[in-house]
C-alpha cells in the first residue's frame, strides 16, 4: 500500500484547485508531511509548495434493525492538503 491511498474530489476541494491550487488526498495515517510531498511530486509530476494534514477519528455509530440494535464505528483516516507551486496543476479526470 502507497502513501497515498485516494484523491478527495469534492466541490470545495475542486474549488480550490482551480483558485487557490490546492488539492487534497486521503494518505497513509503513519505518513509524514515529507513523505506526503515526496509521493506527490513522484505520482503527479508536480512541484509541492505546502502540506497540511488532518487526522479524523472514527465516529460510533449505531442503527436499528429487524435483528436488533446494531452497533459500530466507521474508519480513522488522514487527510493531506497540498499546495502546488507556479502553474502547476493536477487533473484527477485525464485517465477516465
Amino acid at each position: 500500500m502507497g502513501i497515498i491511498i485516494k484523491p478527495i474530489v469534492t466541490e470545495k476541494l475542486t474549488d480550490q484547485g482551480e483558485k487557490l491550487n490546492r488539492y487534497g488526498f486521503v494518505v497513509d495515517r503513519k505518513a509524514n508531511k515529507l513523505q506526503i510531498k515526496n509521493a506527490v511530486e513522484t505520482l503527479y509530476g508536480v512541484r509541492v509548495a505546502d502540506v497540511n494534514t488532518v487526522n479524523y477519528h472514527g465516529k460510533r455509530k449505531s442503527r436499528y434493525t429487524k435483528a436488533g440494535l446494531l452497533t459500530g464505528r466507521t474508519n480513522h483516516f488522514k487527510k493531506a492538503y497540498v499546495t502546488l507551486e507556479g502553474d502547476d496543476k493536477i487533473d484527477f479526470y485525464a485517465n477516465i
